[in-house]
């Protein structure tokens, strides 16, 4: 089989393609014949070397698919062959509360990822996909979809008439704000382009706020919200606007920590946690159970992932080049 694998060292230019042997399932295994998968900004740091510099090389990168069933090994019951499934981010964490362990099983990285034409995957690690949805479509879920809801309802318990600020445009926060709409809550968007914030109103975002003309973004954030604060921020900056997200939230309310797209070292004010009471909570994707709570809704309201750009298997460079620049909307997507 093809597959694309970062070899001898890390760096773009370490990612090439390479001929390996087709898995065979043992007992309580599966193959997957990918259809497409989904770029996350962790794939680039980690073909980089920048997320774990310690990864064994080589190293077969993406943690985000959707493929088709077709090779059961000995006891498999969860699925059969023509099932189309995606892989699940985490491959130890089924349920309950996230341990070290379960932390020791992601995809395209501990693990083999899901750049090659057969993936060779433990039955329970697999969830079976909303069938309204395109194979790219799907392939947007496990991670960056996966991330959102657990942040706005796995590890929180979003309400009707919340307000959201989400940080960005990518496939987190898109997520995030196609969710929190589901479920009759208030979205602010920050962006630095005012054609993204245009896209983002169309998803139902109420207001927008380009933080390149705006730098002090908190502030506009208070002002739509009477000077209250918003409920919950979809925090991806990182160093950069973590002291932001912190002003613009109201007393008691919560900030998901899910990125750093600016820096992760940052000396940070602790007294807004203290006199706000504010719930600062980590979130590394999400188990099983919360990837199939998702998909029931997705597939209850039929909600269709945002696809940026399809890039063909052989352009992977092309697509990670395409995630470093920034100037995607939503999930940036492989054909196999």
């Amino acid at each position: 089989m093809k597959a694309f694998a970062v070899q001898g060292s890390f760096g773009l230019d370490a990612l090439r393609p390479i001929d390996l042997p087709d898995p065979k399932p043992g007992p309580g295994q599966i193959v997957l014949r990918m259809k497409a998968a989904s770029l996350n900004f962790r794939d680039l740091l980690v073909v980089k070397g920048l997320y774990n510099p310690k990864f064994s090389l080589p190293l077969v990168p993406l943690s985000d698919g959707v493929g088709e069933v077709i090779d059961v090994g000995e006891g498999v019951t969860r699925v059969k062959v023509g099932d189309r499934v995606s892989p699940i981010f985490h491959q130890r964490w089924i349920d309950g509360e996230l341990t070290a362990a379960k932390t020791r099983g992601a995809l395209g990285g501990e693990l083999p990822g899901v750049l090659s034409e057969l993936v060779l995957l433990g039955q329970e690690g697999v969830v079976a996909v909303p069938p309204h949805l395109t194979d790219e479509e799907a392939a947007a879920l496990p991670c960056a979809g996966v991330t959102a809801w657990n942040a706005l309802f796995a590890a929180s318990h979003l309400k009707a008439g919340d307000t959201v600020l989400v940080q960005g445009t990518g496939g987190v926060s898109i997520f995030a704000l196609q969710f929190a709409r589901l479920a009759g809550a208030r979205v602010i968007v920050t962006s630095s382009s005012d054609e993204k914030l245009e896209r983002a109103r169309s998803l139902g975002a109420s207001e927008t706020i380009n933080y390149r003309t705006t730098p002090e973004w908190d502030r506009p954030a208070l002002s739509f919200t009477g000077g209250a604060g918003v409920e919950h921020v979809i925090e991806v900056g990182g160093a950069g606007t973590i002291a932001r997200s912190l002003r613009a939230v109201r007393p008691g309310g919560r900030v998901s920590l899910i990125g750093v797209l600016s820096g992760g070292a940052t000396e940070l004010n602790l007294l807004p946690f203290l006199m706000k009471q504010i719930c600062a909570q980590g979130i590394f994707v999400g188990s099983r159970a919360m990837f199939e709570d998702m998909n029931r809704a997705i597939a209850a309201s039929g909600l269709r992932p945002v696809i940026d750009r399809v890039f063909p298997f052989a352009e992977i460079r092309q697509a990670l080049d395409h995630m470093a620049s920034g100037g995607h909307f939503g999930k940036i997507a492989i054909r196999f």
